[in-house]
């Protein structure tokens, strides 16, 4: 009968852990530095932030500053994103009084499941720019979810 003691099971878990582990997405290689700008109805889009999701493969964000434009990063600031295709969520929103939150771009873009931009990355770009559309919309103000 083999029985393991306290610190050798404990070992043995460790081990697993790092195995399993070692193959969940740790592969920086491959990324390609990828910057751009988010325009709405042809302005810059001045507040938010976006997320790129490639299909089996790490996500990127980036942050908009006051300009539009963004920097993505996977894993550090400005190591970029995989090449391929991914699905683009962009959420822009501030917090204003009274538990409400004013949306500067359509809350459509937010999440990926309604979400219909997709951009192609081939390579290391400086210039990638998102296009979205209020479709006659507005910036407009709700209340928090559940509140």
């Amino acid at each position: 009968m083999c029985t393991f003691t306290r610190p050798t099971g404990l070992i043995a878990f460790y081990i697993a852990i790092c195995v399993v582990s070692a193959g969940c997405g740790s592969d920086k290689s491959g990324l390609v530095p990828v910057s751009g700008q988010v325009l709405i109805d042809g302005q810059p889009l001045s507040l938010g932030s976006l997320q790129v999701m490639p299909t089996g493969a790490r996500p990127a964000f980036g942050k908009l500053d006051e300009n539009g434009h963004f920097e993505l990063m996977t894993y550090k600031e400005g190591d970029g994103c995989v090449s391929g295709s991914h699905r683009v969520t962009i959420t822009a929103f501030e917090v204003v009084p009274g538990r409400r939150q004013k949306w500067h771009a359509p809350k459509k873009y937010s999440n990926p499941s309604t979400s219909d931009v997709v951009i192609e990355i081939s390579g290391a770009t400086k210039d990638l720019e998102i296009n979205l559309t209020w479709d006659g919309g507005k910036p407009f103000v709700e209340s928090f979810a559940g509140g």
